[in-house]
């Protein structure tokens, strides 16, 4: 069910959704009336509050839409970046890495401010995380309130 199938129940449809797709539209719905698509902001509100799941589900309705279009690869890069945190959360390290680097392949392919994204950054964290990863002093939960990662977009100029 896309996501766009989220709006059913929130009578901008008429068809009825299920309980997670609720919670999905409703995560983008308090976006409504931004400057950017809210299923963007909703991107980045929910992986800054670690939900990074839900996050990886709101960009998911752009990326389906645009998947070869011009920006197709950077939301799926980010759509990738979130799903390696959602392996961090679990603890499974070896995926996690695994999607970064698809994250970081997609996202290199735009500059370093992309669709007020500082995409540069976004790199660099990439990086970070492969590192600590790698790292042999690792332990059991790479992840932590302490270490998330958040990520804001860059002002309207």
């Amino acid at each position: 069910m896309s996501l766009a199938t989220c709006h059913l129940s929130l009578g901008l449809y008429s068809r009825p959704v299920s309980r997670k797709h609720k919670r999905i539209a409703a995560l983008v719905e308090q976006h409504h009336g931004h400057t950017l698509d809210r299923h963007y902001v909703g991107y980045f509100d929910c992986f800054n509050r670690q939900l990074f799941y839900e996050a990886h589900e709101v960009l998911e309705h752009i990326w389906l839409q645009d998947r070869h279009g011009p920006n197709g690869a950077f939301y799926k890069g980010l759509i990738q970046l979130a799903g390696a945190f959602v392996h961090l959360q679990r603890n499974r390290p070896g995926p996690a890495a695994a999607l970064f680097r698809l994250a970081s392949a997609n996202i290199e392919k735009y500059p370093d401010q992309h669709e007020r994204l500082d995409v540069a950054a976004v790199r660099h964290l990439i990086a970070n995380w492969l590192d600590r990863l790698q790292s042999p002093g690792l332990g059991t939960d790479p992840l932590t309130a302490a270490n998330a990662p958040r990520i804001s977009l860059v002002p309207a100029t």
